[in-house]
C-alpha cells in the first residue's frame, strides 16, 4: 500500500494474459497496469485504488509477521487459496476477523518442509537452465559425469561461461544457508 492510499502489485500469473488485461483495462478499481512476457507465463504490474475488504485484508498482510506463500490461486467459486507461512499468532494477525463481503475457512494447518523450488527461487532464469543441464547430465554426479565442456555444447555457450554461471549459482544457493 502506498502513502496516497493506493495498491502497487507485482504478480507472475500463468493463463489467458489477454484476458487478464481486458479485466484489468475495464476495472474501475485500476489506476495502470502492464504485462510483459507470454501467454502461458507472464509478469504484471498494476496500481489500483483498493476496496474496503482489499484494503483491511492488506493492512493486516503488512502487520502480520506471516509470509503469503505464492501462489494464490483462485476458484472458479469466486474463493481464493493461498499458503499462509508463520506462526499461529501471525495466521490470526494476516487475516482479520470475517467481516461482510467475504469469510475465511482455514483448511489446513502443520509444519511446512521447505521445497527444492523454493531454494532455487534466488536464480535467475538462465542459471536455473545452466543448473538444470548439470544436473540431468551428471556435472554433480560422483564421479563426475560431465566437464565445463560437455555443459557448454549443452548450453552452447564457452566453458568459461559455464564455469562463471556454476559459481554464481553455488555462491547464490549456499549463500541461503547462511542467513540467520
Amino acid at each position: 500500500m502506498l502513502a496516497d492510499g493506493t495498491v502497487v502489485m507485482v504478480g507472475e500469473s500463468r493463463g489467458n494474459q489477454d484476458h487478464f488485461e481486458r479485466i484489468m483495462a475495464d476495472s474501475d478499481y485500476v489506476l495502470e497496469f502492464t504485462t510483459t512476457g507470454a501467454d502461458g507465463q507472464w509478469y504484471s504490474y498494476s496500481n489500483f485504488e483498493p476496496t474496503e475488504i482489499s484494503e483491511r485484508m492488506l493492512l493486516a498482510q503488512q502487520q502480520s509477521t506471516g509470509l503469503v506463500e505464492m501462489p494464490i490461486v483462485p476458484n472458479a467459486d469466486g474463493s481464493i487459496e493461498f499458503t499462509l507461512v508463520g506462526d499461529e499468532e501471525s495466521l490470526q494477525e494476516s487475516v482479520p476477523p470475517e467481516m461482510d463481503g467475504y469469510t475465511v475457512e482455514l483448511l489446513e494447518t502443520g509444519d511446512r518442509e521447505p521445497r527444492a523450488k523454493d531454494l532455487f527461487a534466488c536464480l535467475t532464469e538462465r542459471q536455473q537452465t545452466v543448473l538444470e543441464t548439470a544436473i540431468d547430465r551428471g556435472y554433480y554426479a560422483s564421479p563426475r559425469e560431465a566437464t565445463h565442456d560437455d555443459l557448454a555444447d549443452a548450453l552452447e555457450c564457452s566453458p568459461s561461461t559455464v564455469g562463471e554461471h556454476l559459481r554464481k549459482i553455488e555462491a547464490r544457493v549456499f549463500a541461503q544457508f547462511s542467513r540467520s
